[in-house]
């Protein structure tokens, strides 16, 4: 009797150990599998719009970057580029209007891709966003009708004026600057629109769109630019960039795509097609402009010289 109790007790000891060992074994095989997903590789976002098969640009109605041709399609400098970026990444393009306001927490969302739509370059963007090199030039403009034009040739003049801008645009930072009486709009449209029709005395929109939208032979041939408002406040030229998100790796991907568009020519083409030529910058150009401007935010004064120089 007393045999058969230590055998049971020795069989009991056993299947203890087994399962022991039986847990040990699988405690080993997690941590085998821990590893092997600690060294899987992030996609990068250029793979993942590849992935996903279409490209998200953020725009807005704005001629001659922006807007839609007599069928509702997407036309412009910008978004002629855009297709051809699309292209070239193996991607289809889709355009998407959007709050200019909320350009940034769209992109952080992944609702679009980039934002391509005359984007100036400001500290805001470029905190924000992973930017590409500049590609055009452009500064901000005062829009008035024709027949007041000879009354507003200098910024002492504007003082008195009610101007529409763009909401969180390169124009609104300019008004405030500038301590000029301004209502926000949704768009640069939207501004040309209040100055046509009598609800504001003048705007503050880009160049570019300026050279595009007014004047004789155009939408509006009763409006004018007079004032230059970057000269007249003594402020840099402005350039235009395309938006990432931050820490994206297109803004390198579109960078070496410019270069090779321009060097074919491509760029040139689709840039006389819209009248922006006299604005392109040429990549080289574009690429000491972004190291200087970032050698002056980090303080390397010798290095941002070097880099302008």
């Amino acid at each position: 009797m007393k045999t058969k109790k230590l055998l049971a007790l020795l069989l009991a000891g056993a299947m203890s150990a087994s399962l022991l060992a039986g847990c040990g074994g699988n405690s080993n095989t997690d941590t085998t599998s821990t590893d092997d997903t600690a060294g899987t590789t992030e996609e990068s976002d250029f793979q993942y719009i590849q992935n996903k098969g279409t490209l998200i640009v953020g725009i807005t109605n704005f001629a001659p970057m922006d807007y839609p041709d007599e069928n509702g399609d997407w036309i412009g400098f910008d978004a002629d580029m855009a297709k051809a970026f699309a292209e070239e990444m193996g991607v289809d393009v889709e355009f998407i209007e959007i709050n200019w306001d909320n350009k940034i927490s769209e992109l952080e969302s992944k609702a679009i891709d980039a934002v391509w739509n005359g984007m100036t370059l400001t500290d805001e963007v470029t905190s924000s966003m992973s930017c590409s090199d500049p590609y055009c030039v452009n500064a901000q403009v005062v829009v008035v009708p024709s027949d007041v034009a000879d009354q507003y040739q200098d910024a002492d003049s504007l003082k008195d004026l009610n101007f529409a801008v763009e909401s969180g645009s390169a124009g609104e930072e300019m008004a405030q600057t500038l301590g000029l009486n301004y209502t926000a709009v949704q768009t640069q449209a939207n501004a040309l629109m209040e100055v046509s029709s009598g609800a504001s005395d003048a705007c503050v929109i880009d160049l570019l769109m300026a050279g595009a939208m007014i004047g004789e032979g155009t939408s509006y041939p009763d409006l004018t630019y007079t004032v230059n408002l970057n000269e007249a406040s003594g402020a840099e030229s402005e350039y235009y960039g395309v938006g990432f998100r931050k820490g994206s790796d297109m803004a390198e991907s579109f960078n070496n795509f410019y270069a090779a568009m321009y060097e074919a020519g491509k760029v040139q083409e689709i840039a006389q097609t819209y009248g922006v030529q006299e604005s392109l910058v040429e990549p080289q150009a574009a690429a000491d402009s972004a190291d200087a401007g970032a050698a002056a935010d980090t303080g390397d004064t010798a290095a941002a010289e070097d880099a302008a120089a």
